[in-house]
């Protein structure tokens, strides 16, 4: 049997590989982690930590208004944008600082250099030293794309850069209809900026259900922020004045800054997977077996370098199994389906499982329930803000197959109705819940009548 330096090595300090080092180190396994940036992956430093503090920043914005409604005078707030910045900085690297010493509590040894393979068994860190492994782990996660290369591109961020931006923009051109959008659409409008959003699609949120696409549309439009669909920016001049952002519909938009959320691909490049034979997806995600097991025996990816479900708890999850099974000699595959997720936009959202357009597809007959109203909170504080509940059964079998929320804390909501949902709980048994009043989440085991009926794809 040859003999290795290490039992494994990970490429990629995220949410997956810190994961996956920390149980594989409690197994007795001797584990190097290598990253080339900063310790806590997208997640941690330039993705969902980070967005969600600046949006608990906008939401106060909403506060202070709303306050005057329950008896409360508060004079004019002001808001400074460095404080905010600086503030979310020293939290990060408090997490980041976290991330490190729970590596060490657990005997894996960090590595702060890029790491690439050489062969099957064997990493080349920047340095020029090499390390063998029995089992390579890749977890690089993914980075942003800034889609084709426009004129003027250089005058565009992406979100990465909007994390650090030295002030706030009195207006932001945003490109991008999906998660990362809509947030910083929300957050960048309540803390004060002009917003205009512009999206290729017919409607934002592609891919979540139409009514709930719907219905945040009409919520962030009345928030006066402007959104665009069905057009492209083209072109990005700059001069004194800022950016002038050229739509493929013909209109000039004016703003101090432009930022494309395009989405993200997979980080695989220049790590060596071409020569290792690790075979990669048309996309160039790495494509794995549900055991997160590459086309080379020996290696695995978990997380977003696989484009299976790109959320963090699910790339933890993954980099979690990987370690039991192949260090805890279990054998756990991994379940990506009905996996709830939240959008941070203003209002949230809360979704799992189908749409109604998918169980429609899928099932010869499907029951919608949904409601739309005002929340007790915002009619006392007058303002014109409806949330929205839909479940999707399927008829059969009285199963919840979808519940979908767009209103205040959905995300809060979707985690505990999520487990439902994964139990394969029916309609009935929502039903025999008694309701928590008054709550909005009441309204989920509240909801008697059907708004519609759909047969054989029909309504």
């Amino acid at each position: 049997m040859a003999d290795y330096d290490v039992d494994l090595f990970v490429i990629g300090a995220g949410s997956g590989g810190v994961r996956a080092a920390r149980i594989a180190a409690g197994y007795g396994a001797k584990v190097v982690i290598a990253e080339e940036n900063r310790v806590g992956g997208t997640c941690v430093i330039r993705g969902c930590v980070p967005k969600k503090l600046l949006v608990y920043a906008s939401r106060y914005a909403d506060d202070f208004i709303d306050a005057a409604g329950y008896g409360w005078t508060v004079p004019k707030p002001t808001f400074h944008w460095p404080t905010l910045i600086a503030n979310k900085d020293n939290e990060i690297a408090r997490l980041e600082r976290a991330y490190i010493s729970n590596l060490e509590r657990a005997g894996a040894k960090l590595v702060k250099q890029r790491a690439v393979l050489t062969d099957a068994h064997t990493v080349r860190l920047a340095d020029d030293s090499k390390v063998t492994a029995k089992y390579i782990l890749i977890a690089t996660g993914g980075g942003t794309t800034m889609g084709d290369a426009i004129p003027g591109i250089e005058h565009v961020i992406s979100s990465n850069a909007a994390f650090d931006l030295p002030e706030l923009p009195n207006s932001i051109l945003i490109q991008g209809g999906g998660y990362i959008a809509v947030e910083f659409a929300g957050l960048f409008a309540a803390l004060g900026s002009k917003v205009t959003l512009v999206y290729r699609g017919e409607n934002i949120l592609r891919g979540f259900d139409d009514d709930v696409r719907g219905h945040l549309r009409m919520e962030m439009e009345k928030r006066g922020i402007t959104i665009i669909t069905g057009q492209t920016v083209k072109a990005v001049e700059k001069d004194v004045r800022g950016r002038h952002s050229r739509l493929s519909g013909g209109s000039t938009i004016e703003t101090d800054l432009v930022m494309f959320a395009l989405g993200r691909k997979p980080y695989v490049k220049g790590l060596g997977l071409e020569e290792t034979g690790v075979k990669l997806k048309n996309n160039g995600a790495i494509a794995v077996d549900k055991f997160s097991q590459t086309s080379v025996p020996n290696i695995y990816a978990v997380g977003d370098v696989t484009d299976r479900v790109n959320l963090t708890p699910v790339a933890i999850r993954d980099g979690h199994y990987f370690a039991d099974n192949v260090f805890g000699h279990m054998s756990k595959a991994i379940d990506h389906e009905d996996v709830p997720s939240a959008v941070f936009s203003t209002p949230e959202v809360g979704v799992i499982g189908m749409t109604e357009a998918e169980a429609a597809a899928q099932f010869d007959k499907v029951d919608i329930y949904k409601t739309s109203f005002r929340t007790m909170k915002a009619v006392m504080a007058a303002r014109d803000m409806r949330s929205f509940m839909k479940l999707v059964v399927d008829a059969a079998t009285d199963r919840v197959v979808g519940v979908h929320i767009v209103g205040p804390d959905a995300g809060e909501m979707i985690q505990l109705v999520g487990i439902a949902v994964k139990m394969k709980a029916t309609k009935a048994q929502f039903d025999a819940v008694m309701a928590v009043h008054p709550t909005a989440a009441e309204e989920l085991v509240t909801m008697r009548e059907k708004a519609v009926t759909i047969e054989k794809g029909a309504k």
